[in-house]
């Protein structure tokens, strides 16, 4: 598929304006992009997780989805998905169905890394043909921004605020893109939109277009719980992986392959000098944590680079 920007662009919107998501949120760009990574003509079945995303674009009788759209709880969406994937086969072997239908899931990293886990990992070791979209802001921002297994080490959230006896939380950020490629899906990535929608839409549209379960996992900022200005969305998407704290890859069939060499890896203070809930590192005696975040950061890649084909 030989990706044409302009053409893209031109689609009707399938994730439309009016809804209630912050300025500067990711997470409608993560809806837009994925909606838009259908061809023309296709009809999909959308199953939201219970999220800041939810309450935000579905409050009856309003919505911002232009699909079929079922809002879930906050740990069944895949489930939800699955089953309604495993419908609409039945009723297409009796013939009280026609046209395409895609089945797409989507959660945050709360419903996806943590309360929704079990049932993502069971929708895709039953080989349902469908795709699990993770918008990734690193906490429970619908909530009170509570820590998840998402959260990055140091970043400070309710659960982990930093000051006087604390840094932030404890815990390395936890690798989902791994977990689920160790599931032996067809397909697997990791992604994030601006600066990058090439990317995006090629990976959406490899994973919506594979038979069999598939996963994407987007980068997405929150500017409440990051605590960045709405303006600085892009900066930050462009930091995350040329800091390669968030590398771009993708594993086809069991093959690892990265997407993105950075000319010149920046260190990953460019990343963190972007958000108040890092603030806190650069402070007079915590010149540590700054050094454990790059040491991390850079162990990380040097794992991915082996594993990669093509690195």
């Amino acid at each position: 598929m030989a990706y044409n920007h302009k053409k893209e662009l031109s689609k009707p919107e399938r994730f439309v304006g009016g809804h209630r998501l912050c300025a500067g949120c990711g997470a409608g760009l993560v809806c837009r992009g994925m909606l838009r990574a259908l061809d023309e003509g296709d009809k999909a079945v959308v199953c939201n997780a219970t999220s800041c995303l939810e309450v935000s674009s579905f409050l009856y009788p309003y919505t911002a989805w232009e699909d079929s759209y079922i809002h879930s709880a906050f740990e069944n969406a895949a489930a939800t998905c699955g089953g309604v994937e495993a419908a609409y086969n039945v009723l297409k072997r009796k013939g009280k169905l026609d046209g395409t239908y895609k089945f797409l899931a989507i959660g945050g990293d709360g419903g996806t890394y943590d309360i929704g886990f079990q049932s993502l990992s069971g929708a895709m070791e039953r080989g349902h043909d469908m795709v699990y979209f993770c918008y990734d802001n690193e906490a429970y921002m619908n909530t009170g921004i509570q820590r998840s297994s998402s959260t990055p080490r140091f970043a400070s959230a309710t659960t982990t605020p930093s000051g006087a006896v604390s840094v932030g939380k404890k815990q390395n950020k936890k690798n989902l893109t791994e977990i689920m490629a160790a599931h032996g899906i067809p397909y697997a990535a990791q992604t994030t939109f601006l600066g990058n929608f090439k990317d995006f839409h090629e990976k959406a549209h490899r994973a919506i277009y594979t038979e069999g379960p598939a996963f994407v996992n987007v980068m997405s900022p929150c500017p409440r719980g990051w605590q960045y200005s709405p303006e600085l969305l892009p900066e930050i998407c462009k930091m995350a992986v040329e800091t390669c704290v968030w590398p771009l890859y993708e594993i086809i069939e069991g093959k690892w392959r990265l997407n993105y060499m950075p000319k010149n890896k920046l260190p990953v203070t460019e990343f963190m000098k972007l958000q108040g809930r890092f603030k806190h590192c650069f402070k007079p005696g915590n010149e540590w944590t700054l050094e454990a975040a790059q040491q991390y950061v850079d162990e990380q890649w040097e794992k991915l680079l082996d594993r990669c084909e093509n690195a």
